[in-house]
């Protein structure tokens, strides 16, 4: 498993994300609760994700964040990576972030896709 914590810090609230290789739905469900058996990550206000799986397609949950899963998902897409995950968990800091939560929620899905990148050359 891959984390980058505190990849952003806005208003109070902060974002940290982590990702590993899946390749089912029992994959997806064993990964989260790794990474939930975290304290940290356990408290967490959202833990989004998604997945695009070979054998059963796109999986994703906003964890209450509308529209993280599918931001996420769609980096997945355009990188052509599959059977992985991606989460992006925030803390929530108290002050509603709008728009400002879908940049958030890109820079820290692209800070993965980068630091996976650079593990894999």
């Amino acid at each position: 498993m891959l984390q980058i914590l505190n990849v952003v810090s806005d208003r109070g609230s902060r974002y940290a994300v982590s990702g590993g290789p899946v390749h089912s739905k029992a994959d997806i469900d064993s990964f989260l609760k790794a990474l939930k058996s975290s304290k940290k990550f356990a408290k967490a206000t959202h833990n989004s994700w998604a997945a695009q799986l070979s054998a059963d397609g796109p999986q994703r949950n906003d964890d209450g964040e509308s529209g993280a899963a599918a931001a996420i998902l769609r980096m997945l897409e355009r990188e052509g990576l599959t059977d992985h995950i991606i989460t992006v968990t925030r803390w929530y800091g108290g002050t509603h972030l709008g728009g400002d939560r879908f940049r958030h929620v890109t820079a820290c899905t692209r800070a993965y896709l980068d630091a996976l990148a650079a593990t894999s050359a």
